[in-house]
This record gives structure tokens, sequence and C-alpha cells, in this order.
């Protein structure tokens, strides 16, 4: 594969058009440039909602086309909100109101985004320091769950052709007694990757997302480097959400007339668990998207995926160049030459059907066989995910309260495979739903910003997933054989030891500064089963102080 990506660096130095990075994924940022589009009641050609992350080109533009729309900016919050978009994008906006009247020393923060900058035709340069302290109360702990990361985010680019991106950072944990009891079943944390043990009572791991990014033409950006993507448009995503740690990635995105089209290659870890000093085993995905807009209003999007591995128990080391093709339909792939991969099929739709009204779903299918659904006897390899959700925006007549409704359910076996090569996951964590498979859920999410500075989210999260006991397979954990399966027929949605979660997260978040954020957090889950492990009542408290990173969630 060398000489491929020697070839697409040379083409990124010779072509002129001017792009743009990534904005970093975070459900809030996010949220506010979804909510304008659904408040205008139409679909917005700058950006496809269902394809993220977002670059930050298209979505000044997107924010331009609305800008002269007084009555989706009328509240003093959403004044706020578009001066703070603006403003953390300023190299595409070129914001007065970023220019700080007093800056920290005379030299650090000339611009209220940025800690230092340059701004001169052949680069641009963006450093900003990333900060993340928290502690709290557990009340399944004696001792405090805190949070410690610092680190530093720098973005660029050079001539206005090739862009950069890079973030590190250093963390220290006391994780909730919840999720450090998923850390010891599961040996990995959620959301992250390489970990290990600090002091008596808590985790420590390191975080490094960076990439590099150039046009090939007008219509044609790509990108290669290590990061998270997400598809759909709800709160979980089954395609492909960030629930799993960032990973390698290359990323070729054509963006012409009504349609987007997104080709996707990821090298993941297969396992994070071997003996000695022995490197993970490691898989790839290959995925493509394409998103239609129908009309005003309506999106429909499609895609495919495949998890496969150039060495398992079929292939010793052989790398199928064919998923490099990123127009074929790759189950014709599987089919022709016989291939053990994982391949997966769907669609998700938006349809903006009125103002502040915004309906959405998903359909994934992993195994089907229409004669097997129609006989009902739960065969096992029906193995299906879907989503149902609306949006609210201004609910009620309320400027700046904003609702949503959300429902996920899949089939047991759903993602998983008979080999660690095929599951659909990433160091031991899914690439879609973080419950896997196996699943019911409803969500409900309340968002209101009553004050420019201060917003208020409550979400609830209810959920039947039913459990293996010591050496069962019900299809919940993704990860384990398919071949291991309980039975052939009769399988149903919750099968196993059911365990019933009911969580709640009430959120007060204040910026202080552009991006500069003190959170307040309340945090009440029940988990209700026959099985031990899963049986527990949890109630958090927790203040943060968070600068120039999102919040970090545990809602499962």
């Amino acid at each position: 594969m060398k000489p491929f990506f020697t070839a697409l660096f040379i083409l990124a130095s010779v072509v002129g058009w001017a792009q743009s990075t990534n904005a970093t994924l975070n459900e809030d940022y996010y949220h506010w440039i979804d909510r304008y589009e659904i408040k205008s009641g139409k679909i917005i050609p700058e950006i496809f909602t269902s394809v993220k992350p977002y670059k930050r080109d298209a979505i000044i533009r997107y924010l331009d086309t609305l800008a002269t729309n007084d009555a989706i900016f009328a509240s003093r919050s959403d004044q706020f909100n578009l001066e703070f978009l603006r403003n953390d994008s300023w190299e595409w906006s070129q914001a007065e109101t970023n220019t700080s009247k007093k800056p920290f020393l005379k030299s650090l923060y000339k611009k209220k985004s940025d800690l230092v900058y340059v701004d001169i035709p052949e680069f641009d340069l963006h450093v900003n320091p990333v900060l993340y302290l928290s502690a709290g109360s557990d009340t399944r702990r004696d001792d405090l769950i805190t949070n410690n990361t610092r680190g530093i985010e720098i973005r660029g680019m050079v001539d206005r052709k090739v862009g950069f991106y890079t973030f590190v950072g250093e963390n220290q944990s006391v994780l909730p007694l919840y999720v450090q009891e998923e850390v010891n079943r599961n040996k990995a944390i959620p959301h992250e990757g390489f970990w290990k043990t600090f002091k008596d009572n808590g985790v420590d791991y390191f975080q490094a997302r960076a990439y590099i990014d150039f046009n090939i033409s007008k219509h044609i950006y790509m990108q290669v480097g290590n990061d998270r993507t997400f598809t759909g448009n709800g709160y979980r995503s089954f395609i492909f959400s960030d629930y799993a740690p960032p990973n390698w990635f290359l990323r070729a995105n054509v963006k012409v007339w009504k349609l987007n089209y997104r080709y996707q290659l990821n090298r993941m870890a297969a396992d994070a668990r071997t003996s000695g000093n022995q490197r993970y085993p490691e898989k790839f995905m290959v995925h493509h998207h394409a998103s239609f807009n129908i009309g005003k209003k309506l999106n429909i999007g499609v895609f495919e995926s495949v998890v496969f591995s150039p060495k398992d128990s079929l292939n010793d080391n052989t790398f199928d160049l064919s998923y490099l093709n990123p127009v074929i339909f790759y189950r014709a792939i599987e089919q022709q030459y016989g291939s053990s991969d994982n391949a997966l099929l769907g669609l998700d739709i938006k349809w903006n059907a009125f103002k502040g009204v915004s309906f959405y779903g998903q359909l994934v299918l992993d195994e089907f066989l229409l004669d097997e659904v129609t006989s009902g006897e739960g065969w096992w390899a029906n193995k299906y995910a879907a989503q149902m959700g609306a949006k609210y925006i201004d609910a009620l007549g309320v400027s700046n309260l904003d609702l949503q409704a959300e429902f996920n359910i899949t089939r047991p076996y759903t993602f998983s495979h008979y080999s660690q090569y095929g599951s659909y996951s990433n160091y031991r964590q899914p690439m879609g739903h973080g419950l896997g498979a196996n699943f019911t859920e409803w969500v409900g999410i309340v968002r209101y910003q009553p004050i420019p500075k201060l917003n208020l989210i409550a979400k609830v999260f209810y959920a039947d997933i039913g459990r293996d006991d010591v050496s069962e397979n019900w299809g919940t954990d993704i990860l384990k054989n398919s071949n291991t399966r309980e039975q052939e027929y009769g399988n149903t949605i919750g099968q196993g030891n059911l365990n019933t979660i009911l969580f709640f997260d009430f959120t007060a978040s204040y910026m202080l500064k552009h991006n500069f954020f003190l959170d307040a957090k309340l945090v009440v889950r029940k988990s209700e089963s026959n099985l031990p492990a899963y049986n527990s009542n949890t109630t958090l408290t927790s203040l943060a102080l968070r600068w120039n990173i999102p919040q970090r969630l545990y809602d499962f």
C-alpha cells in the first residue's frame, strides 16, 4: 500500500483549493449547529448532518446562509451561539468579535479563541491548552471520583492547501464504580485505548488524535490520520459511532450537487489482550456512505461496511486490494472470492418535517434471510438494528428549549462474528451502540439555554438488555464467538438474564470564557438484574472545569 499513499501526498502537493480541518466531535457543540437547520425547516446543502465530523469552513458557510434570517437568531442565546461558532473558526469567518480588548500578558489570547496564533498567507496556526479537572462523589465508593486531563490542541494550514490537526492529552482518573466494573469485565476503558492502573484505585491513559487534510478538487477532499467518526442524526448510532477509541483512517469525501459520498478505510485493534510484549492483533474496516438530499426537507443515506483482516484463520497476511476501490459494492467481492469477512448494509433517514421539528432513523442489516424472518421462528442470524427519533426545537414556543426522543432496538448476535477479526468493534468496544446488541432502549433529552452562557441538559435512558451468566452467550456481547450461541431458533430481543437500566444525567454548564466551562453534574443510575454483577444503584455528583475539550460521558 506504500505507493498508494505516496501518490496521495504527491497529489496533495499540487492541488490548489483551500481546505479546512474538522470541528472536534462534541455533542453540545454539534447540537447548536444542527439546531439551526431544524429551526429553518429545510436542509442546508453546505452540511450533510448525518456525516460527522463537520469541516470548519463548511460550518461557516452554513451559518452565513442563515445569518440573514433574523428569526433563526432572534434570542440572545442564539446570537451568542452564532458569535461563539464564528469565533471558534475565525480563520474562515474573519469574525471581528474574536479580537481581545485586553490580551493576556499583551501577547497571549489576542484572539479570544486561541492562546497563540499565526495568520499569514502561507501559514495558519492555532494553539490551545486542554484541561479537564473534576471531582465528585459516588455513593458506592468511599473515595472521590476524579479526573485530571492536561493536553494541547494544535490546528492549522500550510499555503491553505494542506491542513493539519493534533491533540495529545495525559489523563489520570478515579472512575465511577459502575464504569470501573465495566473496565474489570472487558479490560478496556470506555472510549479509550491503551491504559494502565494508577496508584491503588485509578487508571492512567494517554490520548492522541491527529490527521492531515487536503483537497483534490473543489468538491473532493481527503484526510488521513487517527480520529473518531460518527454517522447519523441521533444521540446513538448503529452505523458508525464515536463510542470506541479513535483509530487510524483514510477518508475520501465527495460533496457535489445534492449528493455526499464518503469512503473510509479504518485500521482497528481486533483485541487488546496479548501475552508479553506482543503487538495487538489488527483488523480493518472499509465503509462507504452515500447521502442524498431529496427536495428541501428529506435526506436519505445508504451505507455498507466490511470488517476484515489480512491475517485470520482463512487468510495469511494477504490484504485484499479490492477493498481500496471506493465505489464498488463490497458484497459482490464477498461472494466472488468466498470471503469470510463480516459485511453490514443499511440506511439512515432525516426528514425536517416542519420548522423546528425533525424526524430521523437508521436501519442496519448484519445477516438477514427473508424466509427466516417471515417464518417467525427467531432464527439466530436474522441480525438487525434499528433507530427512530425526533427533535423538537424551541419546544412549546419556548426559546432555546430543545427536546429529543429516541428509540433503539437490536437483535441478539448483531455485530458479532465467529472471529475476533470480524466483530464490529475496536479495542474490545463496539463501533456502534455502546450496549452491544440484544436490547431495547428509550432516550429522552431536554436542553435549555435560558441565558447565553448557561446550558441546562437533562438526559434519561431506559434500557432492557439480556446479559450472559458464566459460560453463556445470549447475543449481547459482540466480542463472543457467534458459534457459541445458545440456540438456533427461538431467539428474542432481551433474552438471557434481563438487566433493566434507568439512567438519569443532569448537567448545568456555564461558559466562563470562550470554550472554558464550569460543569455541575448529577447522575442517578439504577441497574436491576438477577445477576449480582449487574445489580446496583449509583448516585454521582461532581464539579468540573473543562477547557477546550468535550464532556467525558459514561451513559450506559
